[in-house]
């Protein structure tokens, strides 16, 4: 579903690159987790997939990036967001109209489909984020959890097929933060591809694959298994690790696992396991 080959990217010929060689692929239906400290060329990468960059925002690109076959450079923007939506840092940002109604109304407007379906999807895409008694509110006025959950809404109207979300919990409470996710996996589990940037990577540990940029280039790439066992090597470079997995990757070093967890029901599994090894 996206697929970018060696591609770079610099706002300008007076600057570095934001973003080198970068090389990954997305399947169908698969949770891609990307992290890395500031500056690592998190957002331009998430801009990249909808021709935001460079058909917005002017640079020195090169290579190809391709949206379920389609190479975005043949395509205009608004023929991308048919195929994927994108939510960036700050809900506010997104959110223009004056109810939540006309919020999500607005996508699947200018595609042409017709009023009745229209509504259907209103419907079903406030029920999905758990907003349906929202519908005719001022969306400035909601908190910023539910501006969040209002901008997800607004993109699933228009049914796309991957959601891009670039550190969607940012700004948001604790409680806001695990809503966000539910709502994310629960997407993922009925078929769509997701992708997610996130400086807290406990919410990407249930990601199929992780990707680590540092410094515009991809340092690491695999499961969440694989990219956690690095405790050391992410904290360097200024990522921070779950409890959870510090925890692990401490027992595995002292020999009382085989390999690591990467949550609390996972680690009560493994350690039963353990202890009644010991008893044996």
């Amino acid at each position: 579903m996206i697929n970018f080959k060696e591609v770079s990217f610099r706002y300008s010929k007076n600057q570095g690159h934001v973003l080198r060689n970068i090389s990954f692929n997305v399947k169908k239906g698969e949770f891609l987790g990307i992290s890395g400290p500031s500056g690592s060329g998190k957002s331009t990468l998430c801009l990249m997939m909808n021709g935001i960059i460079p058909k917005t925002i002017e640079g020195e690109f090169s290579g190809e990036v391709y949206i379920d076959g389609e190479d975005i450079a043949e395509k205009e923007i608004y023929e991308t967001s048919e195929k994927l939506g994108l939510i960036l840092q700050n809900p506010e940002s997104q959110l223009f109209s004056m109810t939540v109604e006309e919020e999500l109304a607005f996508g699947p407007e200018n595609l042409g489909i017709k009023r009745e379906e229209i509504g259907d999807r209103i419907s079903w895409a406030l029920k999905l984020v758990g907003m349906e008694r929202f519908r005719e509110a001022f969306p400035h006025q909601l908190s910023g959890g539910e501006k969040q959950k209002i901008a997800i809404a607004s993109l699933l109207t228009m049914k796309p097929e991957i959601l891009v979300l670039d550190e969607p919990t940012s700004n948001l409470d604790p409680k806001s933060r695990i809503e966000i996710f539910k709502i994310v996996q629960k997407l993922n589990r009925k078929g769509m591809t997701v992708v997610v940037v996130e400086h807290e990577t406990n919410f990407i540990s249930s990601a199929d694959k992780i990707l680590i940029l540092n410094e515009g280039e991809i340092v690491r790439y695999g499961t969440p298994k694989e990219i956690f066992r690095e405790a050391d090597f992410l904290k360097e470079i200024g990522i921070r690790v779950p409890e959870i997995v510090e925890f692990s990757n401490y027992l595995l070093k002292e020999g009382y696992i085989d390999d690591i967890f990467l949550s609390v029901s996972e680690a009560l599994e493994v350690l039963n396991v353990e202890s009644r090894k010991s008893l044996l």
